[in-house]
């Protein structure tokens, strides 16, 4: 089995979709794309800078967009036929939400879109900001990080936790790091997955009425327990529980080596997951679509799949 898994927000560099405007099919996906989340995607993706795509509101639509894009370049049948199971990092849940069936492409750009405004909004009454804590023992770290007035708000195993909090938190914590690790502060502009963000929760529902869940097509894992959610209502509820509870990378990680995954494919903007998974999933072939480039070796894994089957 085959995992797909759709990165989050932090993935994200200047220009990154510059080799997929190359495809004849991506500049009017983009457009459509771009019309439901009321920004320009492909100048974002292409020409805009650093700080420009820090934003929230810039990087959540555009993250979700670039998966949809480069699911649709490498996928020509319904997922559903395949032998996949599906997983996303924070907004990552969105694409792999779409791709599942559970949302339509439209649905996922309104509901992604709203979400980065409202924790945009929520972002911005107080100063919050995130920092990779990696390396050290896992409990010294949970410990430092609770110390600090912090919240270990991404869990993504493979040594690496991420903390979000206020400034003077992670200041704290970048004093007073754990034995054996390194603090890293993170390109994202909140406390993300925390308390910080239960204004945008409650934006969400008010938007889920417009919402027409339907059940997921394909193994669908929650960022919440490393499970699969079988009920579109479910899955909804998760996308929007998720933004001020913790992301429980690590447990995803677990349930798809016990799912007996073999390989995993990380979509655009690709990277930090199978970084990850080659860390914490030991045997398991990754490829990361960053570029048009690396679709030849994610068919190849497919067939590869298929060989053994």
């Amino acid at each position: 089995m085959l995992a797909i898994v759709c990165p989050g927000q932090g993935s994200q560099t200047p220009g990154f979709l510059a080799p997929w405007l190359e495809l004849p099919s991506v500049a009017g996906h983009l457009a459509a794309l771009s019309e439901i989340a009321g920004i320009d995607l492909t100048a974002h993706g292409t020409t805009s800078d650093e700080e420009t795509i820090k934003d929230t509101a810039v990087a959540q639509p555009l993250i979700v967009a670039a998966g949809l894009v480069a699911a649709k370049s490498l996928f020509d049948v319904e997922l559903s036929t395949l032998p996949v199971v599906l997983a996303g990092h924070s907004v990552g849940e969105i694409t792999a939400s779409a791709l599942a069936g559970v949302v339509t492409e439209a649905e996922a750009m309104t509901f992604v879109r709203e979400r980065a405004n409202s924790m945009a909004a929520a972002a911005a009454v107080t100063p919050t900001g995130m920092s990779a804590v990696v390396g050290g023992d896992s409990v010294e770290v949970l410990a430092a990080i609770e110390a600090s007035g912090a919240t270990p708000a991404n869990v993504n195993g493979a040594g690496q936790t991420v903390a979000a909090g206020t400034f003077d938190q992670l200041k704290f914590l970048a004093d007073n790091p754990p034995a054996k690790a390194r603090v890293i502060p993170l390109k994202v502009a909140g406390a993300f997955h925390t308390s910080h963000m239960s204004p945008a929760v409650s934006a969400l529902e008010a938007l889920k009425p417009t919402l027409s869940p339907q059940n997921p097509q394909v193994p669908l894992l929650s960022n919440f327990d490393g499970q699969a959610v079988t009920e579109g209502s479910a899955a909804v509820e998760s996308l929007i529980a998720q933004v001020s509870r913790p992301v429980r990378w690590d447990l995803c990680m677990e349930s798809l080596v016990q799912r007996g995954v073999t390989g995993v494919i990380e979509l655009a903007p690709a990277g930090t997951l199978t970084g990850l998974a080659k860390r914490g999933m030991p045997g398991v072939k990754t490829v990361a679509v960053k570029t048009p480039e690396d679709l030849s070796a994610a068919l190849a894994l497919f067939a590869e799949l298929d060989g053994q089957s």
